[in-house]
């Protein structure tokens, strides 16, 4: 079994066809692993979601901030932007299968080896933490709390983690660095407003490049900094959104050589 980690989808399905086409994918002994944003912003948000649905246990994803807003705004909490294009999800007849299923989807997953995240891991956070929290949400979202925490999903504070936290604090600051962060300090601080850059002043780093990153032996494979445009971030961390939705390639990585693989190639 060849598997294999591809940067955010956001529901653009052809550009993952191909590439899937290109290196001779076979669901009956091979793996996809999404690493988030799986919809929106793209054309085809709903064939894309039961495309990897139907792969069955040839797919796994971890959630990405995109998929989250889509299971809030199904909640009702929000309505949904000018810049959604999961509308058809919403209105399709298989909705709330198709939703269910997402809503299952971890927040960290291990595979080949590698630790898949959408965003990052927070450098105060060893590798055991980050599945321990990341746990304790995906608990939340299969609980009767999954309407508390997707009505207080949103938001900026507490920009910093503290063992003290609880309830819907303590779960907004883990799913925001592990779905929405780039930039933090050293100490955990984040900074969340800076979406098309990859340098900030300091105290701010990118999240992977605090030099005492306790996860700087782990491998770790993330999505949602398509400013990026999968450039080597160091060692052992491999960025995967290359930026497809915004007229980039879309990058697929063997886990077994290390390989990426990008549509167009």
């Amino acid at each position: 079994m060849t598997q294999y980690a591809v940067g955010d989808i956001q529901g653009c399905l052809q550009p993952l066809l191909r590439l899937l086409e290109q290196v001779a994918f076979n669901p009956r002994q091979d793996q996809l692993i999404s690493v988030g944003d799986l919809i929106n912003r793209g054309p085809q948000s709903l064939e894309t979601m039961r495309f990897c649905k139907d792969l069955g246990p040839a797919f796994k994803m971890v959630l990405g901030n995109h998929d989250l807003h889509l299971l809030a705004v199904a909640q009702g909490v929000r309505g949904p932007t000018n810049k959604d294009t999961f509308q058809d999800i919403l209105a399709a007849p298989d909705r709330e299968p198709l939703l269910n299923w997402l809503q299952a989807q971890p927040l960290l997953l291990e595979a080949g080896g590698y630790h898949m995240v959408h965003a990052g891991i927070p450098p105060i956070w060893d590798i055991a933490t980050a599945y321990s929290l990341a746990t304790e949400v995906a608990d939340v979202l299969q609980s009767d709390l999954c309407s508390q925490y997707f009505h207080n999903m949103y938001g900026n504070q507490p920009d910093k983690w503290s063992d003290s936290l609880e309830g819907p604090e303590r779960w907004r600051v883990i799913t925001n660095y592990l779905t929405r962060m780039r930039f933090c300090t050293a100490e955990g601080h984040l900074e969340l407003d800076s979406r098309d850059q990859v340098e900030m002043p300091l105290p701010y780093r990118p999240w992977f490049a605090h030099k005492n990153r306790k996860t700087a032996e782990d491998r770790i494979v993330f999505g949602h900094w398509a400013a990026l445009q999968g450039r080597d971030c160091g060692n052992y961390v491999y960025a995967l959104d290359t930026g497809c939705v915004w007229g980039g390639p879309m990058r697929l990585m063997n886990l077994y050589s290390g390989e990426y693989i990008h549509e167009p190639a």
